[in-house]
């Protein structure tokens, strides 16, 4: 009696499809293992939701699975079953989902490569077919025909190639997945010399600027890069960077990505600290919670108090004496090395490293070393929150506030946090969730009872919080305008920040300067005719980047020149607006031309382990100013920095999204929390233009309380979370006016269902644009979904999802259940 299995597959479907098991292969297809399956016109990698013994109903094309190529099932049952709940909460496609749980190397799909098999005369070939021919003439072998794509450009090469074999000129070729974990090189290029005087700049380079530009580029990012960071991410030619080997002035190198992931790494040594009093109540009490019953714990830990120890004391216990595994998620890559080095320190290699930076191959070994338990403990980012661990006791997740928890694009749009708790309790493991400023969701949980509240208030050998001092950016540009008694320049440093970075530099104290905005001007604007040169893709401002000089949309990476007159008018020149992290670094390094700078954004940081480089060179003490993005303010742990200076508190503080408040005052908070770890205590200046903003206020006095209780009364009316729970449905088109008239009939849709089920505590608003109402070249409409009712609102958005139907095929229906960002 033949047996079936209903496979999903990595498609945007919220179903599975049915297959039969042949005789071949039926000791081996079980519910979570991995198969090959053909779908459509190819072959793809699926994997078994469940095996059917008698199927209502069966197709009468229903097809075979081809292989089964693992000896055990790739999700074990409490794995998929999680990813079951993930894709179900979430209205993700389950087969999107689990392929989202695993690494590269195990979703592979088929490839089709292309054969030449006989000649054809040029009279009886269209200009696609011919040139199609003479591409595969010129090539040896086969060829791929995503190659194809990459040659001969955009066009309907599968029809095309479809028909030549039809006709007996080529041979398609449908390979089944490869399941080997590529081997992986890079190449960078590294700078041999050092260029002392601008004299010796002007002689060398001449006329070639965009060789001087990435010369002082790579200068700026510690003397290397990866040259495909340089040619995708700054549009620089391989032909420049050629050009610099040529003049011996840097060299270029292969390296092997291999998976010794240590190998890089500084241990930290593996020193005893005895647990405060407090941190060691909060240990005995996690622990004997672990052997009872574990719940969820929120630990409230001031900057500086020792959350991290707590964590590797915990798991000392869980993992060293009772054998289990345990899962620590961080929120940024920045954060991963050292937490790593803290806990290979203590664990050994026990210790595994998952994030989304990682080569395919070291996350297939690192997932793979888990799996067999041959290690227990995993750290990284959300997607590391279904890491096979073994016999899972705990799932600690550090800075629990931060939005990067949530995944946004593509599907499925989870947040770990949530995922965490639902696998936790599953596996009746302990889960911890750390933080100095916690979301207001956590925290509101805890106030109800359904979580409980840890407490370690005071830091460290009861050392107390750096003073904060508020310089109010209004008076200093008045004071400067009577002053100077005309035009002047953008305020970066106003006196009291720039005099106490003085006193550091002359003390040999280290300094951390905040500015979240990379890029030397937020926007390039004519100052005959004000226009601003903006994204054609995207309704945003083109930021000005200055090494090298060009304009970058920050959502989709398109590349301008930075024109020398304004397209619209013709006025030469354009005035710049706004101050990012490249401008300040060179007002710093006019200010001070004897300190050592790093500067730390998604511009410096895109190489591997280029985070873990500069944290390096910032411990072993040989950077005077860190300047940087929000990577730089939370979970550093640095003694000898004792000033934090944030440049412009304001930025973000004021966008059209109901968390901009709550954002701004974590921020803050976290990045004072970076001074005054040391003996030598610690001081914060922070410039805003809204010293009176709440936010801004109750980050000055540390007081999280205070702010909690006026963010959550500000949230009551209009209501939001932690209220009420949230789905933001978003329709995205390549046309202004279908995509206006696709959410008016979403919005329509749903509330006919509503007023049909008699659903009122379900309500709709909008639609509406989205704040940025068009991305790379989709235009965006939204509409909001509230309930008190998180089961009733689920059910909506699945029946939503599975049966709307958008009325044209470019349109798109992404449902992001419990957004962080409304933009």
């Amino acid at each position: 009696m033949s047996r079936y299995a209903q496979v999903a597959v990595p498609r945007p479907l919220h179903k599975t499809f049915l297959y039969r098991i042949p005789a071949s292969l039926t000791d081996a297809v079980e519910p979570g293992c991995r198969v090959v399956v053909p779908f459509g016109r190819r072959e793809l990698t699926g994997w078994v939701d469940e095996v059917v013994a008698a199927p209502e109903e069966v197709p009468a094309n229903v097809r075979e699975i081809v292989d089964a190529p693992d000896e055990e099932p790739i999700f074990d049952a409490s794995l998929l079953d999680l990813c079951r709940w993930v894709s179900r909460y979430y209205v993700a496609p389950l087969g999107l989902t689990l392929r989202a749980a695993l690494p590269a190397p195990l979703t592979a799909e088929s490839e089709e490569r292309l054969r030449l098999r006989g000649d054809m005369a040029a009279e009886d070939a269209t200009t696609a077919e011919w040139s199609l021919l003479e591409l595969l003439r010129g090539r040896k072998g086969t060829v791929k025909l995503s190659g194809v794509r990459k040659a001969l450009g955009p066009g309907t090469w599968t029809r095309v190639a479809e028909t030549l074999e039809r006709r007996g000129y080529l041979e398609i070729q449908r390979q089944a997945p490869d399941f080997t974990p590529p081997v992986r090189t890079r190449q960078v290029v590294v700078l041999t010399r050092e260029l002392e005087s601008l004299r010796e700049r002007d002689h060398i380079f001449g006329r070639a600027r965009r060789q001087r530009e990435l010369f002082e580029y790579l200068e700026s990012v510690g003397g290397q890069a990866e040259v495909a960071h340089i040619t995708d991410r700054l549009g620089i030619s391989r032909s420049v960077v050629r050009g610099l080997a040529d003049r011996a002035l840097a060299e270029l190198r292969l390296e092997n990505v291999g998976h010794n992931l240590f190998a890089e790494l500084r241990v930290a040594e593996n020193a005893k600290h005895t647990p405060t009093h407090a941190q060691a109540g909060v240990i005995k009490r996690l622990l004997r919670s672990s052997e009872d019953t574990p719940g969820v714990y929120l630990l409230r830990g001031v900057t500086g108090s020792g959350k991290t120890l707590v964590y590797i004391e915990l798991l000392r216990q869980l993992v060293g004496r009772h054998g289990k595994g345990a899962i620590v998620l961080v929120p940024e890559i920045a954060l991963t090395p050292q937490t790593l080095a803290r806990f290979q320190a203590a664990f050994g290699e026990d210790v595994a490293l998952m994030h989304s930076a990682l080569s395919e191959g070291e996350r297939y070994a690192a997932w793979q070393a888990l799996r067999d338990g041959d290690k227990r403990i995993v750290i990284g980012a959300r997607s590391a929150i279904f890491a096979p661990v073994r016999n899972l006791g705990a799932i600690i997740i550090d800075e629990e506030h931060e939005s990067t928890y949530k995944q946004s694009d593509p599907a499925p749009r989870y947040h770990a946090r949530e995922v965490a708790i639902v696998r936790a309790r599953r596996a009746n493991a302990l889960c911890l969730l750390g933080s100095a400023t916690p979301s207001l969701e956590s925290w509101s949980n805890t106030q109800s009872g359904a979580w409980t509240l840890l407490e370690l208030p005071e830091r460290i050998g009861a050392r107390p919080l750096p003073s904060v001092r508020i310089v109010d950016l209004r008076e200093e540009r008045q004071r400067r305008h009577q002053e100077q008694r005309g035009s002047v320049g953008p305020l970066v440093l106003s006196p009291t920040l720039s005099e106490a970075l003085h006193h550091r530099l002359a003390r040999g104290e280290q300094s951390i300067l905040l500015l979240n905005r990379r890029g030397y001007s937020a926007f390039a604007q004519c100052r005959e005719c004000g226009s601003v040169r903006s994204c054609w893709q995207c309704n945003v401002s083109l930021t000005l980047h200055w090494r090298p000089p060009r304009l970058v949309c920050h959502h989709c990476n398109h590349q301008e020149p930075v024109p020398d007159a304004c397209p619209e008018c013709g006025e030469p020149g354009l005035s710049q607006r706004g101050v990012g992290t490249e401008q300040v670094e060179r007002v710093i390094a006019e200010t001070f031309p004897d300190a050592r700078i790093a500067r730390m954004d998604v511009d410096t940081t895109s190489g591997k382990w280029s985070h873990h480089q500069i944290l390096g060179r910032v411990e072993r003490r040989e950077v005077d100013i860190l300047l940087g993005t929000q990577m730089i303010a939370k979970g550093l742990d640095f003694p000898s920095v004792t000033l934090v200076g944030v440049i412009n508190a304001d930025v973000g503080l004021n966008l059209p999204d109901f968390r901009s408040s709550e954002r701004t005052f974590q921020l803050l908070t976290q990045v004072a929390g970076r001074a005054g770890r040391g003996p030598a205590g610690g001081e914060v200046i922070v410039q805003t233009s809204l010293p009176d903003h709440y936010a801004i206020g109750f980050a000055v006095n540390h007081d999280y309380d205070g702010f909690a209780a006026r963010e959550v009364e500000e949230r009551a009316a209009p209501v939001y979370p932690p209220h009420i729970r949230l789905a933001n449905v978003v329709i995205s088109g390549k046309h202004q006016l279908h995509t206006q008239e696709a959410a008016e009939a979403a919005s329509q849709w749903l509330s006919g269902l509503l007023d049909a089920r008699q659903m009122s505590k379900i309500r709709l608003l909008g639609p509406a644009p989205c704040p940025i109402d068009r991305i790379r070249n989709r235009w965006r409409w939204h509409l909001l979904v509230k309930s008190s009712d998180g089961d009733a609102l689920g059910r909506v958005l699945r029946y939503f999802a599975t049966h709307f139907e958008p009325p044209r095929s470019d349109l798109r229906l992404e449902v992001d259940r419990d957004p962080v960002s409304l933009l």
